[in-house]
């Protein structure tokens, strides 16, 4: 039996020293996962049943498991390498396959695809032009690189401090040109429907205790509210109480025309919520407004979430995308394909799709890559170990051929 038992020991090793290899080779292998052979003994059946002192007849290989621990994360300048902190796997595209990954080295082809290496798209969530995401089944994800639409300002929020120590003017005597006919003034860029900026200007002339008329102009013209009385009139009429806080006026609001193409007139209200009168300087503490002219594409980033923010030229950004996740109630179950890939099959059960930092999926790291779970030393003592074992099961074989060559010599 010895001869039986050397040569099942002799192949176990072997296959061993293959696993073991196999590790070293890939042990700088982005997202590559070890494995560990796993051995059975092997005894002879018996129709009749075995009793307790059989000996075996030598070993065998069970099974190759994977060891899906994670790696450690390394940085990158690759803003599209990601890296899976915790449970899951990348899911992938290949064609109308699907395939899974840790590997997270990806790229963009040409049509704005995100790929690996082999030219599978990464699926994900994908938004439309508004940002809105399609959180229904999972499709490849792009990125799109057109002009981000510019926005028409409807509001624009104003804190002011005007001062109660001002003396009045007669409104009648407004004259934008003549900055003795009013007492202050601000400017606000506002944009129209094709995202051309305008200057709003707005003008303010105590008229009496604790009363404001408010003026304003586009672009350097005169705004006139009521063309039907004759000169230009104020667009409000700010008041405050005697403790300096607004009572009346706001929001106010102003129909600009403009003549670049866009819609026009358009109208801004001005919220003048939190201003204030008191004996103190002009000062303008808020003044800002919703709109923004178009951008082009400048750059992305990946959030721990999985969304993909896009940033544009213009200063704003929008959603892209969003990259998902799938987990599996058995991923030693999965079915190497090669190229870091996997394939699902009834061992593996049915993946678990859903967004990053979710039930037992982890978190993603952009700009930065999964090592192997390789430990070299670890593997190279190994190495040592199984080669020993390969040579002790030669002894027992030379050792069973020295005993027949002595029963042969009898």
């Amino acid at each position: 039996m010895s001869f039986q038992q050397g040569l099942s020991g002799l192949n176990a090793a072997a296959k061993n020293l293959d696993v073991i290899g196999n590790n070293v080779a890939n042990s700088s292998t982005v997202g590559f996962k070890q494995s560990q052979a796993q051995f059975a003994d092997v005894y002879a059946s018996s129709l009749t049943g075995a009793g307790g002192s059989n000996i075996g007849i030598g070993t065998k290989l069970a099974t190759v498991a994977q060891q899906f621990t994670q790696g450690n994360i390394t940085s990158t300048n690759n803003p599209l390498d990601v890296a899976i902190n915790g449970g899951g796997f990348f899911r992938m595209d290949n064609n109308g396959e699907v395939t899974y990954q840790r590997n997270g080295q990806f790229q963009l082809d040409r049509l704005g695809f995100i790929v690996n290496a082999n030219g599978a798209r990464l699926t994900g969530y994908t938004a439309d032009a508004n940002g809105v995401l399609s959180t229904g089944s999972p499709a490849p994800l792009s990125l799109n690189t057109a002009d981000l639409a510019p926005q028409v300002t409807t509001l624009v929020n104003a804190i002011v401090n005007l001062d109660s120590r001002s003396g009045t003017l007669a409104s009648a005597s407004f004259d934008p040109n003549d900055p003795l006919t009013f007492h202050d003034s601000t400017a606000v860029s506002v944009y129209d429907s094709l995202g051309n900026q305008h200057t709003l200007q707005t003008y303010y002339v105590k008229t009496a205790a604790n009363t404001w008329d408010v003026f304003a102009s586009i672009n350097g013209t005169q705004i006139d509210p009521d063309l039907v009385t004759a000169g230009v009139q104020p667009v409000s009429k700010l008041t405050f109480n005697s403790s300096g806080a607004l009572t009346g006026g706001s929001p106010l609001s102003v129909d600009l025309t403009v003549a670049t193409g866009a819609v026009s007139p358009f109208t801004v209200d001005i919220d003048y919520t939190s201003s204030t009168q008191f004996g103190a300087a002009f000062s303008v503490n808020t003044l800002n407004q919703d709109g923004y002219t178009s951008g082009r594409l400048s750059g992305f980033n990946i959030a721990a979430d999985g969304f993909i923010q896009g940033r544009y030229t213009n200063g704003q950004s929008a959603v892209l995308g969003r990259i998902v996740l799938a987990n599996f109630a058995n991923p030693n179950g999965l079915q190497p394909l090669g190229d870091n890939q996997w394939a699902e099959t009834s061992t593996s059960g049915s993946p678990l799709v859903g967004v990053p930092d979710s039930g037992s999926l982890g978190v993603l790291q952009a700009s930065a890559v999964e090592d192997s779970n390789v430990d070299l030393t670890a593997e190279l003592v190994n190495l040592i170990t199984a080669q020993r074992v390969y040579q002790a099961n030669a002894q027992t074989i030379q050792a069973q051929d020295t005993i027949l060559q002595t029963l042969v010599n009898l």
